[in-house]
């Protein structure tokens, strides 16, 4: 199937007590066993079935389901928020006194996660010059156990290449962790390009709708742990926390999302609801139709803006004379994301004022919504990194961040316009 359908129809057909089509909320917290012998060979993980929902919750299930088979991975792994799902991620791989390297184009929060709270767990981030492959291959050594990146990166619109990025994480014997958000499988389908681990912050355009919190971890299958085992002993040597299980003897190419599973997911518990789960399925169902509307709307904005003597510069990878135009059309299909920042003439003071003016795009953090959404990096999402670190990330204290949501295109326009006319108002 392609995605438009699995997008509607992976992982569920109907449901097997009741033929239902539609996905049943399974509001439990736990699961009866037949015996005392049933719940030993569960927990020793000899049968399939459920457990406990911290664990485990046939809800979830098929949003898993639906997702790996949407970016083309094994399994995956649900958790309760796309930073939840970054931070398992990197330490299903990680132990102390090892490091990760990344690209300094980031979202805030995971350059928090990243700078300030992996270091105290002994977990070094190592933050190259640029997103270019040989800036973060200069930077990995024989304690680096991951390459990571955003495919398309939050705010700074950065288009990744991600083939060459996975060559040199694979030439380290390491693996390449991505952030899918932005595009989505829609979009963009990483593992097609050597990525081995994608994560999804679910909030995103996947739900759609700005109402329900999730994230994502998609196990590529395709990453030889057993090749690399003195780096990756958590997964290929016997774990004295779960009865001596060996990950990639008991999982095998789904290994890595069964470890997230079995260590992080059950003893930290960053659990999905399956209420939220069945709100973001909705969101899913629909999403190629809403990517659609969003790159187009997107593209009739970032041309306004281009044309526009109001606007000092707009970062938009779907230009010609972007850099980044020849991996759109290699990575995107030539439709570029419907994220974009851009500046106004007179600074920082006419940005507050063009984003004060605002009426129809609404003000706050959250990207991916169907409606459009503007934000103030410097001030909000960024707040937290110095000056050099907030360039870095491809933003400036005038830099104002849109998602360009799925309204009616004139409308959008004569939003920005009005707010664009407030703003630079002598």
């Amino acid at each position: 199937m392609r995605n438009e359908t699995i997008a509607v129809h992976g992982g569920f057909d109907s449901d097997p007590t009741t033929k239902a089509v539609a996905v049943p909320i399974y509001q439990t917290v736990a699961y009866s066993f037949d015996s005392a012998e049933h719940g030993a060979a569960l927990f020793n993980l000899e049968v399939e079935g459920y457990r406990y929902s911290r664990i485990a919750n046939p809800t979830n299930a098929v949003i898993e389901k639906r997702v790996a088979a949407l970016e083309g991975g094994v399994e995956a792994l649900s958790v309760s928020s796309g930073q939840a799902a970054l931070f398992y991620a990197a330490l299903a791989v990680t132990e102390m006194g090892r490091n990760i390297v990344s690209v300094p184009q980031l979202y805030g929060t995971t350059h928090t996660l990243f700078a300030h709270v992996l270091p105290k767990l002994g977990v070094k981030a190592k933050f190259a010059q640029s997103d270019q492959p040989a800036a973060l291959a200069e930077l990995i050594d024989q304690d680096t156990r991951a390459v990571f990146c955003e495919t398309v990166g939050n705010p700074a619109g950065n288009v990744c290449d991600l083939q060459a990025i996975a060559e040199v994480a694979h030439r380290a014997g390491v693996p390449l962790i991505v952030d899918n958000t932005v595009p989505t499988p829609i979009l963009l389908r990483p593992i097609d390009y050597g990525a081995d681990i994608v994560l999804h912050a679910l909030t995103k355009f996947l739900g759609g709708h700005g109402t329900t919190m999730g994230g994502i971890i998609v196990d590529s299958g395709r990453f030889p742990w057993t090749e690399h085992a003195q780096r990756f002993p958590m997964l290929t040597q016997p774990d004295e926390s779960y009865h001596g299980l060996v990950y990639t003897e008991h999982y095998g190419p789904a290994a890595y999302i069964g470890r997230c599973r079995s260590v992080f997911q059950r003893t930290m518990g960053a659990v999905l609801s399956p209420l939220s789960a069945f709100l973001l399925l909705q969101g899913i169902e629909t999403v190629a139709l809403r990517i659609d509307r969003h790159v187009e709307n997107a593209r009739r904005v970032a041309e306004f803006l281009r044309d526009d003597s109001r606007v000092q510069s707009v970062n938009y990878a779907g230009f010609p004379d972007s850099p980044y135009y020849p991996l759109v059309q290699k990575y995107l299909g030539g439709r570029a994301c419907s994220l974009l920042t851009f500046a106004i003439r007179g600074g920082y003071d006419a940005g507050t004022r063009f984003y004060d003016a605002l009426r129809l795009f609404k003000r706050l953090v959250n990207l991916g919504d169907a409606k459009s959404l503007a934000c103030h990096p410097a001030s909000t999402t960024h707040r937290q990194m110095s000056p050099a670190e907030q360039r870095l990330a491809g933003i400036g204290p005038e830099t104002i961040r849109l998602s360009v949501g799925i309204e009616h295109i004139d409308d959008i326009i004569a939003d920005l316009d009005q707010a664009l006319d407030a703003a630079t108002r002598s």
